[in-house]
Parts: structure tokens; C-alpha cells; sequence
């Protein structure tokens, strides 16, 4: 249960340096205007936000699976 909870946090700093990564380029590279450079950052940011988000209710939803399943299947734990 660490383990795979290790690998999705690892998984999920992956996603932001790659993302970071494509944000520093793309501003490095293109002279476009700070309003959409901006936007596109925004953007990102609620996406990574949004991934976040669904990382940690599936977590929750994990966590709360194995802890019904202990409770239920240990009788020591029910009196």
C-alpha cells in the first residue's frame, strides 16, 4: 500500500517537472505576448490541479476499501 502510494507521488512529480519543463521551453522559445503564455500556465495549473485532485480521491477511496476490509474481516476489531 506505501509502495504504490510512493509510486503515484513519484508518478505525479514526474508529470509537473515534465510539464514545467514544456512551459519553461515554450516561453524560452516563442515571443508571444505574457497574457497567453499566462493563460496556457493557468491552464496547466488547473489541470495539474484537476489531476491532483482525482490522485487523491483514488487514494481515499483505496484507503478507505482496505480499511473496510480489515474491519470486516478481523473480529477482534468489531468488539
Amino acid at each position: 500500500m506505501v509502495m504504490v502510494m510512493m509510486v503515484m507521488m513519484m508518478m505525479v512529480v514526474m508529470l509537473m517537472v515534465v510539464v514545467m519543463m514544456m512551459i519553461m521551453t515554450t516561453t524560452a522559445d516563442t515571443t508571444t505576448t505574457t497574457t497567453t503564455t499566462m493563460m496556457m500556465i493557468m491552464m496547466m495549473m488547473m489541470m495539474m490541479m484537476m489531476m491532483m485532485m482525482m490522485m487523491m480521491m483514488m487514494m481515499m477511496m483505496m484507503m478507505m476499501m482496505v480499511m473496510m476490509s480489515t474491519w470486516c474481516l478481523n473480529p477482534a476489531l468489531n468488539d
